[in-house]
């Protein structure tokens, strides 16, 4: 199922706070570090069991209350942060969603069992070949 940002929008919430790192004096009276929340329980977006999948792939990111948090302060914008947290979110949701395809048990080829031999036999003749002809013989 694909969704957008847009789509999970309604159950995200900001919080901001000042931020440390680059900036010099901006710093101390701008708030620009985003904290991103999604509570995804009360998302349409999502069926109960992707609730469940991201539930376990997403657990050290929850917060005490169950919801999704990401938090950015590399910009020296709010807004640049606001907008990295969202794409941070849709990043780890994706991933967190994402199933890998269950190996399929293939036997090795004919072909492929042949050249394993014929190399393996190739290999043991070179070393009696060397055992044969060494110095001493």
């Amino acid at each position: 199922m694909e969704f957008s940002i847009q789509d999970l929008l309604p159950n995200i919430t900001f919080k901001t706070s000042r931020s440390g790192g680059k900036g010099g004096q901006n710093v101390n009276k701008v708030a620009s570090k985003a904290e991103l929340n999604f509570n995804f329980e009360a998302s349409l977006v999502f069926d109960s069991v992707q609730k469940e999948r991201l539930k376990q792939k997403l657990a050290n990111r929850m917060t005490a209350e169950g919801l999704i948090q990401v938090i950015s302060e590399e910009e020296r914008s709010q807004y640049l942060n606001k907008e990295r947290t969202l794409e941070k979110l849709y990043l780890h949701l994706k991933n967190a969603l994402h199933v890998h395809k269950t190996r399929k048990a293939t036997k090795p080829k004919k072909s492929s069992i042949e050249k394993r031999l014929r190399n393996k036999q190739l290999h043991a003749v070179k070393k009696i070949n060397r055992k044969n002809s060494g110095p001493d013989s």
